[in-house]
């Protein structure tokens, strides 16, 4: 029998899978996959309810159902002033996931060069190598995770096609700065590249800060294709309602993309999602200091403990160095907590190219109920 094609290789069982694998066999306090542990707002889930009991419940247009599309160009004007025609600039996907391959599967030939910020979530490798693309890392390095502009300078070639930015940054909590965004901005301009943004922990960021679209930016609104996704924000990950918001040009390349991948999901939670991008402030606000609050009471937890622990200034994770523990490398010491302590956490050096700067870091997830953190915390004083 022929062996799989060759873009498969390295793209194995993910980490995830096997993490959680790990915690369901030994009963562990799962802290490794990014999903909440409750249920979003009331309304979102009684609309989708009422949607299925309605009937919505076949394919919706290719696009997304037109209210969809509307509230997600309401929402790009209410939170960053941006103007989109839902009928031609807005496409809902089945996830960020889906949008981000759609939008690699758009633009990228085969041997195109794809710079991405590394650490880089998994999905970002598998959608570059399906296009054909060669990715290349820009490392944000311990222990702040910062974008060093001149390295990302440095990595554009005649073969750079798309700069693939994902801000809030997943795993390590950064939120890139004003000044690293017009850099980022100012690169594409002057080499002519696509942007492809993930967004989806646009509303997870915390002590006052404030995400900050590429797409707003000069020179940006023609290249960048801006996605994000409603899993994060109202804790449904397992709907995956994502979204590409673009020129006309941008959400028609990447819909010819994606037409072929699922064609079109979720019927009955697009109107559920329409009216969950409405909520007044106080959803937003309320599900920020939230989530605050369980970063510092998992952060504080961390550092008693003695981990090196880089505060996230976004996101729903926090990275920690083990070495201060006496560990050096971060596969071997999440194989090992499950057994030891009944706790799992991600390794980072399986979000690198080059293994190196990740292998003592390690990730946790903190969008889990304040009496869940606290019994990981106790657990993990069997260290």
């Amino acid at each position: 029998m022929r062996e799989h094609a060759q873009r498969l290789n390295g793209l194995g069982t993910t980490i995830f899978a096997e993490m959680s694998a790990l915690a369901v066999a030994t009963n562990s306090v799962n802290l490794g996959q990014g999903f909440p542990d409750r249920d979003g707002p009331d309304s979102l889930l009684e609309d989708a309810i009422a949607a299925i009991r309605a009937g919505a419940n076949q394919y919706p247009p290719a696009r997304g159902v037109p209210a969809l599309r509307q509230a997600i160009a309401d929402h790009q004007k209410r939170f960053y002033d941006l103007s989109y025609d839902p009928d031609t600039q807005v496409l809902v996907t089945t996830g960020a996931t889906e949008a981000v391959a759609a939008a690699l599967l758009a633009y990228v030939e085969p041997g195109d060069e794809v710079i991405a910020l590394e650490p880089y979530y998994d999905s970002y490798s598998a959608g570059i190598a399906f296009a054909g693309g060669r990715r290349v890392p820009v490392t944000l390095r311990a222990p702040d995770y910062r974008l060093d502009l001149d390295e990302l300078r440095a990595a554009v070639t005649p073969r750079t096609k798309v700069l693939l930015i994902n801000s809030p940054h997943n795993p390590t909590g950064t939120v890139l700065t004003d000044d690293e965004l017009r850099g980022v901005s100012e690169v594409a301009v002057e080499h002519d590249l696509i942007v492809i943004t993930d967004e989806v922990y646009e509303h997870l960021v915390y002590d006052g800060g404030q995400h900050k679209p590429l797409a707003a930016y000069d020179g940006m609104a023609d290249r960048t294709v801006s996605i994000s996704s409603a899993g994060k924000t109202f804790a449904v990950t397992g709907w995956k309602i994502g979204w590409v918001t673009g020129t006309p040009a941008i959400v028609t390349a990447v819909t010819t993309a994606k037409q072929f991948l699922t064609f079109t999901s979720g019927a009955p939670f697009q109107p559920a999602v329409a009216g969950a991008l409405a909520l007044g402030n106080d959803y937003f606000d309320a599900l920020r200091a939230d989530l605050q609050s369980r970063r510092d009471l998992l952060c504080d937890g961390l550092e008693e403990l003695g981990f090196g622990v880089h505060r996230p200034q976004g996101t729903y994770f926090v990275t920690t160095d083990i070495r201060p523990l006496g560990h050096t490398d971060g596969i071997d010491f999440c194989r090992m907590l499950p057994e030891r302590t009944g706790v799992v956490a991600i390794p980072h050096q399986v979000f690198y190219d080059n293994p190196d700067p990740g292998r003592p870091l390690v990730r946790w997830a903190f969008c889990k109920q304040p009496q869940i953190l606290q019994e990981a915390l106790t657990r993990l004083q069997k260290l």
